[in-house]
């Protein structure tokens, strides 16, 4: 009777054990792919550089959006060029000559994607490059910093900036959250909003942990193009030299103590670091 006894306290015992070791429940699946969200022609890249440094110089920049999906649920970080500027001819006048050749909502059918199916639109900063199709995900919780939600309902506006991309937030018929700071958007560190003020008040670079790539650094606009990044270089345009300076800084700083791969979301050479759309980093 007493081993019997003992066989099943042993047995209880064991399976509880067992319950205590089991693994927790697996992480979502994180990815990452890369969206075509245009180009800018760059007529006078000194617009890149309040200390002259490109005088004369012209450069073609991609504009680059990014689709991650963490388990069921869709971020969309960064909106590109307006859908008006599809098939838009690229002129020769003027600083910059901006042009698209897909919409967001046509690149996401591709994927099966419905923009109702997007939950969250994280924008890097309000310039109309990174925000001009946010409108087109009324259904989304809009993620910008803090800085840029106040310049946003300011007037007059400031520089490449228009609130009518915002319409669906700013009228209050969508949800939106002002980021203050960092923002780890699922809560499990897998996808992180990095406050980077500078080239604009409230401007973000993003954190995306991925479990074959590791950990990749999108820049928004803390950097243009890599001769800027290396040089520390800040544009005419930026809000603030300081923050800008110290936001880069940081960037780099962590960009190292991660061993993370580094995209310039404009820097051509950069596209090529994430796989070719439609397929996935993982």
């Amino acid at each position: 009777m007493k081993m019997a006894l003992y066989l099943l306290m042993a047995g209880t015992l064991g399976s509880g054990f067992m319950a205590l070791a089991a693994a927790p429940p697996a992480a979502p699946e994180v990815t990452l792919t890369r969206l075509d969200c245009g180009k800018v022609q760059v007529n006078d890249l000194n617009v890149f550089s309040d200390t002259k440094a490109y005088t004369g110089q012209t450069k073609t920049l991609t504009v680059s959006c990014y689709l991650i999906r963490h388990g069921k649920d869709y971020l969309l970080w960064d909106t590109g060029l307006p859908a008006a500027l599809k098939g838009a001819a690229l002129k020769q006048d003027g600083p910059m000559s901006p042009t698209l050749q897909a919409t967001l909502p046509e690149q996401l059918g591709r994927l099966g994607v419905k923009p109702e199916q997007i939950s969250f639109v994280g924008i890097s900063h309000y310039h109309f490059d990174h925000s001009g199709q946010a409108a087109s995900f009324p259904a989304a919780t809009l993620l910008i910093g803090k800085g840029d939600w106040d310049a946003l309902r300011a007037d007059p506006p400031a520089f490449g900036m228009d609130a009518a991309f915002f319409a669906p937030w700013i009228k209050g018929g969508s949800k939106s959250e002002s980021v203050l700071g960092d923002k780890d958007v699922f809560g499990d560190g897998t996808v992180t909003m990095l406050d980077m003020p500078g080239h604009t008040p409230g401007h973000h670079s993003l954190l995306v942990r991925l479990k074959d790539k590791g950990p990749v650094l999108l820049t928004g606009d803390v950097a243009h193009f890599q001769e800027n990044y290396d040089r520390d270089g800040i544009p005419s345009f930026n809000i603030d030299r300081a923050d800008s300076l110290a936001s880069l800084s940081r960037f780099k700083q962590l960009a190292a103590n991660l061993k993370a791969t580094i995209v310039i979301q404009h820097e051509p050479q950069d596209v090529a670091k994430l796989p070719a759309f439609p397929e996935a980093a993982r």
